[in-house]
Parts: structure tokens; C-alpha cells; sequence
């Protein structure tokens, strides 16, 4: 719940902690952040932001194809990560940035009992869904690209599952010993859909251009890539293709003739990796 993470938030304005007041959130200052019905506060500051994030059509297509397993080895990597990275504090802080609806998070707070969890994202549509996802996650809106409404070394763990990836803010919200598990698709990923549906590829030289761009912040802790087959059917390849970012540049009339044409069920590789990095 939203509670279990207040400690942890910072003013998104000034930077100084955030106190509850009824039904908002109040820093020293006096700036103040109503709590939505739904369970999640929005700490973007002001209305400025980079981006509109996920829609209501793509969350719910993220939410239906995780439920339906399709995923889960991905999710018992980043578990097995998690549980093996350092502990700090026995109730530390794991931050999913980027979180969606909060399945990852969910997974890993499912592994480290005495840990809480907030899910950072801009989708309000997502954060609806990630504020149900575990009794211990507390949801927030907030923007990847501006400071994050954390404090200082706040966080034990930060994860990063398909999202963007801040590296400055990252570091500044890590605890000294603390680490990023970020998971990322290999040029692997989905392949057998990308040639047939003409969706977005995975550039070949991703891994490496992540590696450089949080080079600055973080050092390197390990990796290993998670391959696995699926089986999908007709409504399966629907869904993921409108969870991703595909969804924002496919025809709907292309998509539609394309998806006729596949085989029933559809033979998918989905391959990833898992990588740490420590501050």
C-alpha cells in the first residue's frame, strides 16, 4: 500500500520528504499531492512531462498476456536476481521504474518478504492496476526522464523491465551497494512476429549502447540471457502486439491481414537479458 513507501518519497518540486495530511501527500513547503481513489498519488511536477504512457488498450493487453503465464520465465529471473542481490536495510525499499502494472514488482515482493515495493510509471491507466498488485506496493506517477520523487539512497533495489532507463537518478536513488536488474529484449526477441507483422526490431547493438549510457553511473554486475519458446494463438499475437511499443506504429488493416496468414498456434522465440549493475 501507499503507506509502506511514503518514507521513501521526495516533493517532486523541492525535494524534501512528503508527509500524509488525509488525503494527500505534503511536503514542509507546502506543496501538496491529492491521493487518487484508485490508490496511487501522481507526484509529476506540474504539467510538464515527457511522455503520455501507456494507454487504457495496452495496459489491459499487458495485463491479460502476463496473467496468462506467457512471461513467467522471465519473471522467475528477475526474482532469482533480486533474492540473490545484497540486503541492506531487512524492510528495504525495491523501485520499479517503468513498472506498469506492477507484475514484476509483484514477483519479486513475492521473494523478499520483508521488502516493499513502488511502482513508478506515467500511465495512470497501469498504476490502477500495479496499486492491486501486492498488498506491499505502493504506486506513483512520475516521469523516468525528470528526478524521481525519491529520496537520496532510498532504495535497496531499482528494476527496469522493458522501460526506460534513467541513469543519473538511478544512481542517486540506490543505496551505496545497491543495484539496477534490468531486464532487456536480445535481437532475438519475438522475431518470428517482427519479419510477419512488420513490427519494431531490436537494434543487434542494444546491450552494448545500454552498457555505455549507464556506464558513467553504474558498473557492471553480472548478466545472463533468458530464451525461451511460446506457443501463441491468434489472440495471443493480438495481445502482445498491442502491449509493446508496436502498438503506437502498426496498422490496424495491415496488422489484421498480416495475423490471418499465420499459423495456429504461432511458434515465437522470446529471448531477454537480465542484467545487474551495482552503484
Amino acid at each position: 500500500m501507499l503507506q509502506d513507501i511514503e518514507r521513501y518519497l521526495a516533493c517532486p518540486l523541492c525535494a524534501q520528504a512528503l508527509t500524509r495530511h488525509d488525503r494527500s501527500l505534503r511536503c514542509p513547503t507546502g506543496h501538496s499531492f491529492d491521493l487518487a481513489k484508485q490508490g496511487y498519488v501522481s507526484l509529476l511536477a506540474g504539467d510538464a512531462h515527457t511522455g503520455t504512457g501507456d494507454t487504457a488498450d495496452m495496459v489491459a493487453a499487458r495485463a491479460d498476456f502476463l496473467a496468462a503465464g506467457h512471461y513467467r520465465p522471465i519473471s522467475d529471473a528477475l526474482a532469482e536476481a533480486a533474492a540473490a542481490a545484497p540486503a541492506g536495510e531487512p524492510d528495504r525499499l525495491v523501485a520499479d521504474l517503468g513498472a506498469g502494472t506492477g507484475h514484476y514488482l509483484a514477483h519479486v515482493l513475492d521473494t523478499l518478504p520483508g521488502s516493499v515495493g513502488a511502482a513508478l510509471d506515467i500511465s495512470k491507466y497501469a498504476l490502477r492496476r500495479a496499486a492491486k498488485a501486492h498488498p506491499r506496493i505502493g504506486a506513483v506517477v512520475c516521469d523516468a526522464w525528470r528526478p524521481l520523487p525519491l529520496r537520496d539512497a532510498s532504495a535497496d533495489l531499482v528494476l527496469n523491465v522493458f522501460a526506460p532507463r534513467n541513469g543519473p537518478e538511478i544512481r542517486r536513488v540506490l543505496r551505496p551497494g545497491g543495484a539496477l536488474l534490468l531486464v532487456s529484449p536480445t535481437a532475438r526477441h519475438l522475431r518470428e512476429l517482427v519479419d510477419a507483422l512488420g513490427l519494431l526490431s531490436v537494434d543487434e547493438e542494444k546491450q552494448r549502447r545500454i552498457d555505455e549510457k549507464l556506464g558513467p553511473y553504474l558498473t557492471p554486475a553480472g548478466r545472463r540471457e533468458v530464451e525461451f519458446a511460446l506457443r501463441l494463438s491468434p489472440q495471443d499475437v493480438r495481445t502482445v502486439v498491442g502491449m509493446g511499443p508496436s502498438a503506437w506504429h502498426t496498422d490496424a488493416e495491415r496488422l489484421a491481414a498480416a495475423l490471418a496468414a499465420l499459423p495456429e498456434p504461432v511458434e515465437v522465440t522470446a529471448s531477454v537479458t537480465v542484467a545487474a549493475y551495482r552503484r
